[in-house]
């Protein structure tokens, strides 16, 4: 019951500033040894995926710590994963403010951040400094490109990223599929795809051989694809035998929320009105893999239902990002619960 209050308490604030407030304030409970009021850990449901073992199959999506700055905090709350970043090679102030906004409404949140973050090497000097990773926690880093790189250039700004983040991932997630960043979403399309899944593959098996241990790919895909394009891109994850795909970013679309305060704003939309899309795009994903790849489901989860509706459309994994912000804690134990026993059924089928 002490979540909806403090939700009260941020709702008043500016988004964006609620936002650093609230990470600051996870924190700080972290270090006073207080997080255990707000944590409602997920239950134990050790999953394999990629290789990797996984203590229960509930992540945080990335987007809420792009620098990494709170691993340790976050990973208290009983998170199975998290994901940080998207990151880029550069550091940059993303687009103009205010560019956070909520729809309360809908259960929802429109975004157009810009991937601000401070930098590659910045994220690295603070997964050096963190506990969880080190003490075996799995740890995605969300890798992306900056705003001033040309598009032509684009896939140098990911392998320059790849290389500095490699040693310290459990995981690499490749972001081409935010929204707010001009002409991103190009490099869905089939010769640029097949450009970029080439030279990272290439890229992976170089540093697996230096680094003695092989970090996995995982491609984060939009959900505003058609059938012709979730066909190409499961295709092309196979020909270049990525590790894992990441369904969905957030939606350019309105449903739902067009007629509602701020529904009107440009950016990503995510939260609640993602959901049906989102596992639409999903489960026409599976069927193309046909179990070839593992997905990590994640696009408009606020309930336990919605977490193991993923897993039946084909998941593996799930991860949340805006459910957390309208439901708190509360929702990691709930969807780890609800997802458990989507797998069990789904492991006795």
């Amino acid at each position: 019951m002490l979540y909806p209050l403090i939700r009260q308490f941020f709702f008043a604030q500016d988004a964006e500033r609620a936002h650093g407030i609230g990470l600051c304030g996870m924190s700080f409970m972290k270090s006073a040894g207080l997080l255990g009021v707000l944590a409602k850990p997920a239950p134990a449901c050790p999953v394999e995926v990629m290789g990797i073992q996984f203590p229960n199959p509930v992540g945080l999506a990335a987007g809420l710590d792009k620098n990494g700055e709170h691993i340790d905090a976050l990973a208290g709350l009983g998170f199975g994963f998290l994901e940080i970043g998207t990151v880029t090679p550069r550091p940059q102030a993303g687009n103009p403010k205010p560019r956070l906004f909520r729809i309360p409404e809908a259960q929802a949140i429109i975004n157009r951040m810009g991937f601000n973050n401070a930098g590659v090497d910045a994220l690295i000097a603070n997964v050096r400094a963190a506990k969880f990773p080190k003490e075996g926690g799995i740890l995605g880093i969300n890798i992306g490109k900056n705003a001033t790189t040309p598009m032509e250039h684009a896939t140098e700004d990911y392998l320059i990223c790849l290389e500095k983040v490699y040693p310290y991932a459990s995981y690499v997630a490749v972001n081409i599929s935010s929204p707010n960043t001009k002409n991103l979403r190009e490099l869905q399309k089939d010769e640029a795809l097949d450009e970029l899944l080439s030279r990272l593959k290439a890229q992976q098996i170089t540093l697996a051989d230096r680094h003695g241990k092989y970090v996995p790919l995982a491609l984060k895909i939009a959900p505003d694809l058609d059938d012709l394009q979730i066909k190409a891109i499961a295709d092309a994850l196979r020909r270049h035998r990525f590790d894992g795909v990441i369904a969905t970013n957030t939606t350019l679309a309105r449903d739902g929320v067009e007629h509602l305060p701020n529904g009107q704003e440009t950016g990503g939309l995510s939260g609640a009105p993602v959901f049906a899309k989102s596992t639409a795009v999903l489960g026409k994903l599976a069927h193309a893999l046909a179990g070839e790849i593992p997905i990590i489901g994640v696009g408009g989860i606020l309930k336990g239902a919605d977490a193991a509706a993923k897993i039946e459309a084909g998941a593996s994994l799930v991860q949340v990002y805006s459910g957390f912000i309208y439901r708190g804690p509360e929702l990691i134990g709930e969807m780890g619960t609800a997802a458990a026993a989507a797998l069990r059924a789904r492991a006795s089928r």
